[in-house]
């Protein structure tokens, strides 16, 4: 059992480790602008989370958290890019407000964290069947998996859709 000096304070934390972590994220984004923003996300989810390391993981944790949120960055941009690609096919009369275009945004992202957060054999069953078309049969075949287990999974995904469209903001930005 560690006593309240072993683990540092957040402000320690940050102050100690701060400006190499941002140096750290600056080398990986080749952006200042995004690294400073990202370190302070990364010390942001620190705090929320009421989880500090033990000074010897520091580092070692700090960089765990800003990888997850590299990463969650650019499945962002990537979900904003194919939406972006896909609004450019519309007539210009029929593409939706820029307010319309951030919430759909946001629905896209937590509906992606929601299928991320799933087994992998899970969110690919959905995927399979969603975005290639394919059969509960077909999708049994090429998983090796029963069809009952289709079924299964598929509801297993739907509902972590569901929950995610409930959670995310509301269309026209009220309750």
């Amino acid at each position: 059992m560690s006593t309240p000096t072993a683990t540092p304070s957040i402000a320690a934390l940050y102050s100690e480790h701060h400006g190499w972590l941002q140096g750290w994220l600056r080398r990986k984004l080749n952006c200042s602008h995004q690294a400073a923003d990202l370190a302070q996300d990364t010390f942001l989810r620190l705090l929320v989370s009421g989880r500090l390391p033990e000074p010897a993981f520091s580092r070692a944790y700090l960089t765990q958290i800003a990888k997850g949120l590299m990463v969650d960055q650019f499945r962002r941009r990537q979900l904003e890019q194919a939406w972006l690609e896909a609004l450019a096919q519309l007539p210009e009369a029929h593409a939706p407000s820029p307010e319309s275009r951030a919430l759909v945004i946001e629905t896209l992202v937590a509906i992606d964290a929601a299928l991320q957060r799933l087994p992998s054999l899970v969110r690919e069953t959905f995927l399979l069947s969603q975005f290639d078309g394919l059969t509960y049969r077909s999708i049994a075949e090429r998983l090796g998996i029963a069809q009952a287990t289709v079924r299964k999974y598929m509801l297993k995904a739907t509902l972590a859709c569901y929950a995610a469209l409930e959670a995310a903001p509301p269309a026209g930005g009220h309750q």
